[in-house]
């Protein structure tokens, strides 16, 4: 029987507030889930994790952590292994929750709001690559130290995601 691993449902905002906001800008609005996360590998004795690099909007390349939207009947741990093998090429074993990200965004037809549920993995096998990724979304792959990682990544919400990650893999959290 698969591990379950409980996650917390987002706060989401009153339906009067979303109201408000759809229409001031006159964009539907759209709600997404996706998944991802830190996998992990510890090679003599210190630990890295997989990150990957992808285009923004305006074009510039930016560091992140791997993550993608749930597929068909997906859970979020599901969707977390999948996506970090795709972006990355390193297959991963769900060691736990994380946190939930739940932020908005706007898009040339409409407003996301969008959930990510962020997973600490440990890495199991795979080597470094881009070339399975369906998106073609991320066009770097690195290894990173766990401990340098957060000053690389470019959303300050993804550096506490690190943050606690840290935090438990060192017995804090």
């Amino acid at each position: 029987m698969p591990a379950v691993f409980p996650v917390p449902r987002p706060h989401l905002p009153r339906p009067r507030a979303r109201l408000v906001g759809a229409r001031a800008s006159g964009l539907p609005v759209v709600d997404e889930t996706s998944a991802g996360g830190l996998v992990v590998d510890v090679v003599e004795g210190r630990a890295y994790t997989a990150v990957i690099a992808r285009r923004n909007r305006a074009g510039r390349l930016e560091w992140c952590l791997p993550k993608g939207h749930l597929e068909g009947s997906e859970t979020p741990p599901e969707a977390a292994v999948r996506e970090i093998a795709e972006e990355t090429g390193i297959r991963g074993r769900v060691l736990r929750h994380l946190a939930t990200i739940d932020y908005w965004f706007a898009g040339t037809d409409r407003r996301v709001h969008k959930v990510v549920h962020h997973f600490l993995l440990e890495a199991v096998g795979g080597e470094l690559t881009t070339e399975n990724d369906p998106d073609h979304e991320a066009e770097e792959v690195a290894w990173v130290a766990l401990s340098e990682v957060a000053a690389r990544l470019a959303y300050p919400n993804e550096r506490r995601v690190v943050g606690t990650a840290r935090d438990v893999l060192a017995g804090r959290a």
